[in-house]
Protein backbone atom coordinates (compact mmCIF):
# COMPACT_ATOMS: atom_id res chain seq x y z
CA UNK A 1 0.00 0.00 0.00
CA UNK A 2 1.85 3.14 -0.65
CA UNK A 3 2.11 5.88 1.39
CA UNK A 4 0.62 10.06 1.12
CA UNK A 5 4.14 11.49 1.82
CA UNK A 6 3.38 14.72 -0.46
CA UNK A 7 3.73 17.46 2.80
CA UNK A 8 6.58 19.11 4.08
CA UNK A 9 6.63 20.67 7.91
CA UNK A 10 5.10 24.03 7.98
CA UNK A 11 2.27 26.19 9.59
CA UNK A 12 3.45 27.85 12.54
CA UNK A 13 7.01 26.90 12.19
CA UNK A 14 7.82 30.62 13.07
CA UNK A 15 6.37 29.68 16.98
CA UNK A 16 6.78 26.25 17.75
CA UNK A 17 9.72 25.25 19.66
CA UNK A 18 9.47 21.28 19.27
CA UNK A 19 10.02 19.44 16.22
CA UNK A 20 7.15 19.37 13.53
CA UNK A 21 4.68 16.47 13.74
CA UNK A 22 3.39 17.18 17.74
CA UNK A 23 -0.02 16.60 18.20
CA UNK A 24 -2.61 18.94 17.17
CA UNK A 25 -2.86 20.24 20.93
CA UNK A 26 0.24 21.81 20.22
CA UNK A 27 0.68 22.82 16.93
CA UNK A 28 -1.50 25.10 14.46
CA UNK A 29 -4.58 23.25 12.92
CA UNK A 30 -3.04 24.89 9.46
CA UNK A 31 0.27 23.37 9.88
CA UNK A 32 1.05 21.07 7.19
CA UNK A 33 2.49 17.67 8.30
CA UNK A 34 5.75 16.90 7.81
CA UNK A 35 7.42 14.65 4.53
CA UNK A 36 5.98 11.57 5.92
CA UNK A 37 3.27 9.17 5.89
CA UNK A 38 -0.50 10.64 6.29
CA UNK A 39 -3.38 8.44 6.01
CA UNK A 40 -2.46 4.88 5.21
CA UNK A 41 -0.04 2.35 6.85
CA UNK A 42 2.31 0.95 5.11
CA UNK A 43 2.66 -2.18 6.54
CA UNK A 44 -1.15 -4.06 6.22
CA UNK A 45 -1.16 -6.94 8.75
CA UNK A 46 -1.41 -10.87 7.67
CA UNK A 47 -4.95 -10.31 9.58
CA UNK A 48 -6.64 -8.03 7.58
CA UNK A 49 -4.69 -8.85 4.21
CA UNK A 50 -5.89 -5.66 2.68
CA UNK A 51 -5.26 -6.08 -1.10
CA UNK A 52 -2.34 -4.17 -2.65
CA UNK A 53 -3.27 -0.37 -3.93
CA UNK A 54 -3.07 -0.64 -7.92
CA UNK A 55 0.09 1.31 -9.70
CA UNK A 56 0.15 3.42 -12.53
CA UNK A 57 2.68 2.92 -14.51
CA UNK A 58 5.54 5.93 -15.15
CA UNK A 59 5.78 7.48 -17.93
CA UNK A 60 8.26 6.93 -20.40
CA UNK A 61 10.80 9.87 -19.65
CA UNK A 62 10.78 8.94 -16.34
CA UNK A 63 14.74 8.81 -15.76
CA UNK A 64 15.06 12.37 -17.69
CA UNK A 65 13.48 15.45 -19.06
CA UNK A 66 13.48 15.59 -22.48
CA UNK A 67 14.89 18.33 -24.55
CA UNK A 68 11.33 20.01 -24.74
CA UNK A 69 10.89 20.10 -21.52
CA UNK A 70 10.82 23.87 -19.74
CA UNK A 71 13.78 24.37 -17.19
CA UNK A 72 13.94 26.78 -14.69
CA UNK A 73 17.02 28.33 -12.86
CA UNK A 74 16.45 26.04 -9.93
CA UNK A 75 16.67 23.36 -12.00
CA UNK A 76 13.33 22.15 -11.94
CA UNK A 77 11.83 20.83 -15.40
CA UNK A 78 8.62 20.92 -16.67
CA UNK A 79 6.24 19.83 -19.30
CA UNK A 80 2.86 20.63 -20.17
CA UNK A 81 0.69 17.53 -21.11
CA UNK A 82 -3.20 19.11 -20.98
CA UNK A 83 -3.08 22.72 -21.58
CA UNK A 84 -5.38 24.54 -19.38
CA UNK A 85 -8.51 26.88 -19.45
CA UNK A 86 -7.53 29.28 -16.56
CA UNK A 87 -5.68 32.49 -17.10
CA UNK A 88 -4.21 33.05 -13.53
CA UNK A 89 -1.08 31.47 -11.55
CA UNK A 90 -1.40 30.20 -7.98
CA UNK A 91 0.86 32.38 -5.63
CA UNK A 92 2.64 30.60 -2.64
CA UNK A 93 0.05 31.78 -0.67
CA UNK A 94 -2.61 30.31 -2.09
CA UNK A 95 -4.49 27.00 -1.83
CA UNK A 96 -4.40 24.44 -4.27
CA UNK A 97 -6.63 21.24 -5.42
CA UNK A 98 -4.99 18.38 -7.42
CA UNK A 99 -4.71 14.99 -8.12
CA UNK A 100 -1.03 13.68 -8.93
CA UNK A 101 1.17 11.04 -9.02
CA UNK A 102 4.93 10.61 -8.55
CA UNK A 103 7.55 8.40 -9.04
CA UNK A 104 11.19 7.55 -8.12
CA UNK A 105 13.51 8.32 -10.96
CA UNK A 106 13.81 4.52 -11.61
CA UNK A 107 10.16 4.12 -12.44
CA UNK A 108 8.78 3.11 -8.55
CA UNK A 109 5.68 5.19 -8.21
CA UNK A 110 5.38 5.79 -4.55
CA UNK A 111 2.27 8.17 -3.94
CA UNK A 112 -0.98 8.95 -6.18
CA UNK A 113 -4.26 10.70 -4.81
CA UNK A 114 -5.60 9.07 -8.71
CA UNK A 115 -5.36 5.91 -6.93
CA UNK A 116 -6.83 6.92 -4.23
CA UNK A 117 -9.54 8.06 -5.81
CA UNK A 118 -9.22 11.50 -3.73
CA UNK A 119 -7.83 14.97 -4.85
CA UNK A 120 -6.11 16.79 -2.26
CA UNK A 121 -5.65 20.57 -1.34
CA UNK A 122 -3.01 22.18 0.34
CA UNK A 123 -1.38 25.59 0.64
CA UNK A 124 1.24 26.05 -2.29
CA UNK A 125 3.77 26.97 0.38
CA UNK A 126 3.12 24.44 2.83
CA UNK A 127 4.87 21.65 0.14
CA UNK A 128 8.12 21.04 -1.40
CA UNK A 129 10.09 23.66 -3.30
CA UNK A 130 9.84 21.97 -6.39
CA UNK A 131 5.72 21.58 -6.18
CA UNK A 132 5.63 25.02 -4.48
CA UNK A 133 7.68 26.80 -8.05
CA UNK A 134 6.42 24.05 -10.49
CA UNK A 135 2.35 23.95 -9.52
CA UNK A 136 2.53 28.07 -9.62
CA UNK A 137 3.77 27.72 -13.03
CA UNK A 138 0.07 25.84 -14.38
CA UNK A 139 -3.07 26.99 -14.83
CA UNK A 140 -6.24 25.63 -13.58
CA UNK A 141 -7.31 22.67 -16.02
CA UNK A 142 -3.83 22.08 -16.87
CA UNK A 143 -1.70 18.49 -16.61
CA UNK A 144 1.77 18.86 -16.11
CA UNK A 145 4.86 16.77 -15.60
CA UNK A 146 7.58 18.06 -12.95
CA UNK A 147 10.72 16.36 -12.99
CA UNK A 148 11.99 17.68 -9.48
CA UNK A 149 15.69 17.74 -8.81
CA UNK A 150 17.00 16.15 -4.86
CA UNK A 151 17.69 19.94 -3.87
CA UNK A 152 14.49 20.89 -4.26
CA UNK A 153 12.25 17.50 -3.06
CA UNK A 154 13.39 16.06 -0.21
CA UNK A 155 17.43 15.13 -0.55
CA UNK A 156 19.41 12.00 -1.86
CA UNK A 157 19.45 11.08 1.89
CA UNK A 158 15.75 11.90 3.41
CA UNK A 159 14.72 9.89 6.55
CA UNK A 160 13.34 6.29 6.16
CA UNK A 161 10.21 6.40 4.22
CA UNK A 162 10.60 9.25 2.27
CA UNK A 163 11.15 8.68 -1.89
CA UNK A 164 15.47 9.68 -2.48
CA UNK A 165 17.20 12.02 -5.16
CA UNK A 166 15.07 13.34 -8.22
CA UNK A 167 11.39 12.86 -8.59
CA UNK A 168 8.47 13.10 -11.13
CA UNK A 169 5.36 13.68 -10.49
CA UNK A 170 2.32 14.31 -13.00
CA UNK A 171 0.14 16.98 -11.67
CA UNK A 172 -3.26 18.30 -12.80
CA UNK A 173 -4.54 21.56 -11.26
CA UNK A 174 -8.46 21.31 -10.69
CA UNK A 175 -8.70 24.54 -8.83
CA UNK A 176 -7.08 27.57 -6.83
CA UNK A 177 -8.94 29.02 -3.83
CA UNK A 178 -6.77 32.62 -3.27
CA UNK A 179 -5.69 33.66 -0.18
CA UNK A 180 -6.42 35.92 2.39
CA UNK A 181 -4.84 39.77 1.51
CA UNK A 182 -2.32 39.82 4.10
CA UNK A 183 -2.62 42.20 6.87
CA UNK A 184 -0.87 46.10 6.66
CA UNK A 185 2.36 46.84 8.35
CA UNK A 186 2.16 48.54 11.81
CA UNK A 187 3.08 51.86 11.74
CA UNK A 188 4.71 51.25 14.68
CA UNK A 189 6.94 47.77 13.23
CA UNK A 190 10.72 49.37 13.82
CA UNK A 191 9.63 49.86 17.43
CA UNK A 192 7.83 49.72 20.39
CA UNK A 193 6.46 53.55 21.04
CA UNK A 194 6.55 55.34 24.49
CA UNK A 195 3.19 54.42 25.36
CA UNK A 196 3.51 50.62 25.01
CA UNK A 197 4.13 48.49 28.01
CA UNK A 198 7.17 46.77 29.40
CA UNK A 199 7.70 43.68 31.32
CA UNK A 200 10.71 43.01 33.46
CA UNK A 201 11.81 40.42 30.73
CA UNK A 202 12.30 42.84 28.02
CA UNK A 203 9.09 42.20 26.28
CA UNK A 204 6.97 45.06 25.15
CA UNK A 205 2.95 45.06 24.11
CA UNK A 206 0.41 47.48 23.81
CA UNK A 207 -3.45 46.26 23.76
CA UNK A 208 -5.31 47.14 19.78
CA UNK A 209 -8.82 45.98 21.11
CA UNK A 210 -9.96 45.40 24.52
CA UNK A 211 -11.39 41.92 25.48
CA UNK A 212 -13.94 41.13 27.98
CA UNK A 213 -13.12 40.96 32.20
CA UNK A 214 -11.94 37.63 33.29
CA UNK A 215 -9.30 34.55 33.58
CA UNK A 216 -6.17 34.88 31.39
CA UNK A 217 -4.04 31.82 29.85
CA UNK A 218 -2.04 29.95 32.05
CA UNK A 219 1.74 28.52 30.50
CA UNK A 220 -0.62 25.03 29.95
CA UNK A 221 -3.41 26.37 28.60
CA UNK A 222 -4.24 25.35 24.94
CA UNK A 223 -5.27 28.70 22.68
CA UNK A 224 -6.90 29.38 19.58
CA UNK A 225 -5.55 32.67 17.94
CA UNK A 226 -5.24 34.78 15.02
CA UNK A 227 -1.85 36.07 14.40
CA UNK A 228 1.15 37.71 12.12
CA UNK A 229 4.34 38.25 12.61
CA UNK A 230 6.61 40.49 10.89
CA UNK A 231 10.59 41.17 11.32
CA UNK A 232 11.42 45.40 12.73
CA UNK A 233 11.95 46.09 8.47
CA UNK A 234 8.11 45.43 8.24
CA UNK A 235 8.81 41.99 6.56
CA UNK A 236 5.87 39.56 7.26
CA UNK A 237 7.52 36.21 7.63
CA UNK A 238 4.18 34.39 9.72
CA UNK A 239 0.57 34.88 9.20
CA UNK A 240 -2.59 33.15 10.43
CA UNK A 241 -4.82 35.31 8.49
CA UNK A 242 -3.16 34.70 5.05
CA UNK A 243 -3.50 30.73 5.92
CA UNK A 244 -7.48 31.52 6.16
CA UNK A 245 -7.55 29.52 9.44
CA UNK A 246 -6.59 30.12 13.03
CA UNK A 247 -3.48 28.70 14.96
CA UNK A 248 -4.21 25.92 17.91
CA UNK A 249 -1.29 25.61 20.47
CA UNK A 250 -0.20 25.29 23.65
CA UNK A 251 1.09 28.16 25.61
CA UNK A 252 4.10 26.75 27.27
CA UNK A 253 5.06 25.17 23.39
CA UNK A 254 5.76 28.47 21.59
CA UNK A 255 8.71 30.84 21.94
CA UNK A 256 9.38 32.74 25.03
CA UNK A 257 7.47 35.84 24.37
CA UNK A 258 4.21 34.16 23.00
CA UNK A 259 4.32 32.17 26.22
CA UNK A 260 4.71 35.08 28.82
CA UNK A 261 2.51 37.68 26.18
CA UNK A 262 -0.22 35.53 25.78
CA UNK A 263 -0.77 35.03 29.51
CA UNK A 264 -1.29 39.10 29.36
CA UNK A 265 -4.31 38.39 27.61
CA UNK A 266 -8.20 38.19 27.98
CA UNK A 267 -10.59 36.29 25.55
CA UNK A 268 -11.38 38.43 23.05
CA UNK A 269 -8.06 41.01 22.98
CA UNK A 270 -6.14 42.13 19.81
CA UNK A 271 -2.57 42.82 21.29
CA UNK A 272 0.40 43.92 19.48
CA UNK A 273 4.12 42.75 20.68
CA UNK A 274 7.42 43.28 20.24
CA UNK A 275 9.77 40.57 21.21
CA UNK A 276 13.38 41.09 21.54
CA UNK A 277 15.86 38.37 20.00
CA UNK A 278 16.26 36.98 23.13
CA UNK A 279 12.49 35.90 24.11
CA UNK A 280 12.29 34.91 20.18
CA UNK A 281 15.01 33.14 17.90
CA UNK A 282 17.81 35.27 18.81
CA UNK A 283 19.75 37.92 17.04
CA UNK A 284 21.49 34.64 14.70
CA UNK A 285 19.37 31.81 15.04
CA UNK A 286 20.75 28.27 14.64
CA UNK A 287 17.29 26.69 13.05
CA UNK A 288 17.38 27.41 9.58
CA UNK A 289 14.56 30.21 8.21
CA UNK A 290 14.13 31.26 11.49
CA UNK A 291 13.47 35.22 12.31
CA UNK A 292 16.55 37.14 13.61
CA UNK A 293 16.67 39.56 15.63
CA UNK A 294 13.35 41.61 17.35
CA UNK A 295 9.88 40.50 16.26
CA UNK A 296 6.65 41.82 16.10
CA UNK A 297 2.77 40.29 15.93
CA UNK A 298 -0.36 40.90 16.24
CA UNK A 299 -2.36 38.56 18.20
CA UNK A 300 -5.96 38.04 18.72
CA UNK A 301 -6.91 35.53 21.16
CA UNK A 302 -10.16 33.71 20.17
CA UNK A 303 -10.09 31.08 22.64
CA UNK A 304 -8.31 29.04 25.37
CA UNK A 305 -9.54 26.34 27.62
Amino acid sequence: MHERILFICGGIWTLAMAACGKDAASTSGSASPEAAPLAVSATASAATAEPSTPTIPAPPDVGAAPADAAKTASGLASKVLTPGTGKDHPGPSDKVKVHYTGWTKGGQMFDSSVTRGEPITFPLNGVIAGWTEGVGLMVVGEKRRLWIPAALAYGDHPRAGVPAGDLVFDVELLDVIAAPKPPPVPEDVKGPPASAKKTASGLAYRVLTPGGAGAHPTATSNVVVNYSGWTTDGKMFDSSITRGQPARFGVGNVIKGWTEGLQLMTKGEKARFWIPGSLAYGDKPTRPGAPAGMLVFDVELIDFQ
